[in-house]
């Protein structure tokens, strides 16, 4: 089966909280809605040789930041020299993206990270190539046909059962190490929670899926503490109460040890005048300004020091906003659990020192989260954001409070129809109110743009919900013409802000960087 073919089987699919067909079914199909359920991938990856077993993991659950502390973790794993595997979802532009390895293997990947981690030069995860996706996508297929065939399985497996079990397979025959796993939805019973981690990874819990996890964060919270294991390890931060108390009602009846992340966040203690909400834009105590990072973005990095263990570590990340601090501050923990408390499966210790763990902070990539993005000669700069959830849109909101206020904004807003549209939309849309009395506002814009996804708000939905807001909006009939309206009407020094779903700030992306169309 060639790449383009496994694509095309993926599109027949459908959304990933699907089955792919029905029991008499040997391939994808319209689908039906998914019943949650381990049997099914553990079935699957039985039948493949049971890869997840060859290599341990870190598994990350939790509502919003858990794609920023795996795409950080795995950094650092790699800059450690480790053979390392990050899975993820979604993508933004091309499917290859949830499945990332470390290029060089053995000595070799030790070697270079050894001379390369103080010049910050170790080269970063690699994509699966698209010929071992679309040969592995066969391989798995093939043995789904042969499941369903035999009545192992009562139906063809979902999207995300599938690119699980491809990313174990391609995991497994890269020899890699050490895996890092983000959870799809929810946790207890996630395609990926068929591993048995080494330690489990809870970040901030809020209201999401509430048709899958329940409608309260101690209920979703319950979910994600599934990926607890009996005696194993937990590493997290203090948060929402419900939240906290769920987690330590199932860590306790687990005889779980807990690892607290919070020493790894920033000093409390600011320079005199520095506020804590000036954190991104300035450094730690004794780190000075940053005042134009790359791309140009008016938003400074996360920069400060951290005393662990007698050492100064030294924390430069490129993911923008005090946000990512928490995050930052759990992947950052958790490589520290690593290698002071477990083995690699031969029995190595897991060499990680301060200068990985400095230079995987520093080498991060994780686009699309408060990402600046030139828009070229004479145009406005886009600032990317997947807000997909009303935690995520208060987050974007306080990082918008640092850009200059007479900045005129665009909004360029799309987001799917099983998201609490209106409640996105009143924390975002009036900080683009021409209307409003506030003078700076008055040449600001709101486009509302249509995602091409079948779980996609409608615009009439998205035009609604603007209208009870009174606020001014520009319905656009595709993203690509949001976006060349928004280029249109934003002056170059003025600003463009994409949000709302993963798949709008992807597609947006790949157009303004002259991307292939997603995959």
């Amino acid at each position: 089966m060639t790449y383009e073919d496994a694509l095309e089987h993926l599109k027949i699919l459908g959304p990933e909280l699907r089955t792919g067909g029905s029991a008499a079914s040997s391939g994808p199909g319209s689908g039906h809605r998914r019943k949650f359920t381990l049997d099914h991938i553990r079935t699957l990856l039985c039948a493949l040789g049971e890869p997840q077993k060859s290599f341990p993991s870190v598994l990350i659950a939790g509502t919003n930041g858990k794609g920023s502390t795996a795409s950080t973790l795995a950094s650092i794993l790699h800059a450690a020299g480790l053979r390392t595997g990050l899975y993820t979802s979604p993508h933004l532009l091309r499917v290859n993206e949830r499945i990332r390895t470390s290029s060089a293997q053995g000595k070799d990947a030790r070697a270079s990270s050894a001379d390369d981690i103080a010049a910050g030069k170790a080269a970063r995860l690699e994509e699966i190539p698209d010929a071992d996706f679309g040969r592995l996508y066969q391989k798995v297929d093939a043995a789904a046909v042969r499941l369903i065939a035999a009545g192992e399985l009562p139906h063809y497996p979902s999207y995300f059962e599938l690119m699980t079990a491809i990313a174990f397979t391609w995991f497994a025959e890269k020899r890699i190490e050490l895996a890092v796993l983000e959870v799809g939805l929810g946790g207890r019973l996630d395609a990926t929670n068929s591993v048995e981690p080494i330690v489990s990874v809870i970040t901030d819990i809020g209201i999401d899926h509430t048709e899958y996890l329940g409608n309260t964060i101690g209920q979703i919270a319950g979910e994600k503490a599934g990926i607890l294991r009996p005696h194993g390890v937990l590493v997290t931060l203090a948060q929402h109460p419900e939240a906290n108390a769920a987690i330590g009602e199932a860590a306790v009846r687990l005889e779980v040890r807990g690892v607290d992340a919070a020493r790894c966040l920033p000093p409390a203690r600011l320079p005199t005048g520095v506020a804590a909400s000036d954190l991104t834009a300035r450094q730690a105590p004794g780190a000075g300004l940053d005042p134009l990072p790359e791309r140009g973005s008016p938003l400074g990095r996360n920069r400060y020091e951290l005393s662990l263990e007698g050492e100064i570590l030294h924390v430069d990340s490129p993911l923008y906003g005090q946000h990512q601090q928490r995050n930052l501050a759990l992947a950052i923990a958790t490589a520290l659990e690593l290698r002071s408390n477990h083995r690699l499966l031969d029995g190595r210790p897991m060499a990680i020192s301060n200068a990985a763990i400095e230079a995987g902070l520093r080498q991060t990539q994780w686009p699309g989260r408060l990402e600046w993005v030139s828009g070229g000669p004479g145009r406005a700069a886009l600032l990317l954001d997947v807000a997909h959830n009303p935690a995520g849109a208060w987050t974007l909101r306080a990082a918008l409070a640092h850009l200059p206020e007479d900045q005129p904004r665009t909004l360029v807003f799309g987001c799917l129809a099983d998201k609490p549209v209106e409640e996105i939309e009143q924390v975002l849309l009036p900080l683009f109110d021409c209307a409003s009395s506030d003078p700076a506002r008055r040449g600001d814009h709101v486009i509302l743009a249509p995602i091409e996804h079948p779980r996609a708000a409608p615009a009439a939905e998205l035009a609604a919900a603007a209208e009870r807001l009174s606020v001014p909006f520009h319905a656009a009939g595709s993203v690509r013409e949001a976006l060349e309206h928004a280029w249109k009407v934003t002056p170059a020094q003025g600003v463009i802000v994409a949000t709302g779903s993963v798949f709008l700030v992807g597609e947006i992306r790949g157009l303004a960087l002259g991307q292939s169309e997603p995959g």
